[in-house]
């Protein structure tokens, strides 16, 4: 699987957009758009890249939430591409597909899994890839450094879950991917919300609206 980070206007404050292509950009490959940004000029980048001959250059997108960082370019690309619209909330004009936890769906050649994440926002989701043991977190706080602070208990469990699965890379929203030491980070972001639960020092809800 190939994740291409589509860049945007320095000017504007903006999301990664993560293309994800299938190694050999097959008719059967879903390419697939994670987020789109605020910028809506990414879609001329997207017309240059080599995304596949006789196929759709985005064929679905899948936002982690709706905040307008990571959705305000949805009408330019609707209108470009027109492809099938996957989100969490059902309050983003243009979704063709509300997704639930647990939801299973191709991206490129492979299959992902949609888990519910509400540590940022009661919407957001995390992307997991398996067989690339790859996972897309938007802007869900999954690197929690210091056991300050308390965090609701669906975040709680939200961590939980993706501790369950195996991690190589994670892709953020915002800011360079983690490409080492994944697993790890993962499991310690854990330990430190569950001290900070235990700990009678109050501090922000990790869960907002």
């Amino acid at each position: 699987m190939k994740v291409i980070n589509v860049p945007s206007s320095p000017l504007l404050y903006s999301s990664n957009v993560y293309l994800l292509l299938g190694d050999w950009k097959r008719i059967e490959d879903i390419n697939t758009l994670i987020d789109v940004g605020s910028d809506p000029n990414i879609v001329q980048a997207l017309n240059k890249l080599d995304t596949g001959i006789g196929k759709k250059r985005v064929e679905q997108v899948i936002l982690t939430h709706c905040h307008s960082d990571h959705t305000a370019a949805l009408p330019a690309f609707i209108e470009a591409f027109h492809p099938t619209v996957c989100a969490f909330s059902p309050f983003v004009e243009g979704i063709d597909r509300i997704l639930k936890n647990g939801d299973r769906l191709r991206i490129g050649e492979r299959m992902a899994e949609i888990i519910h994440t509400p540590g940022h926002s009661s919407d957001s989701i995390s992307i997991y890839i398996e067989d690339e043991e790859i996972l897309f977190v938007g802007d869900a706080p999954v690197i929690i450094r210091t056991a300050n602070g308390g965090y609701e208990e669906d975040y709680l469990n939200a961590l939980k879950e993706l501790n369950l699965r195996k991690v190589r890379r994670i892709y953020f929203g915002h800011g360079e991917p983690l490409l080492h030491d994944a697993q790890d980070a993962l499991l310690d972001s854990l330990k430190n919300v569950r001290k900070s639960r235990h700990s009678p020092k109050t501090g922000h809800k990790a869960l907002s609206v």
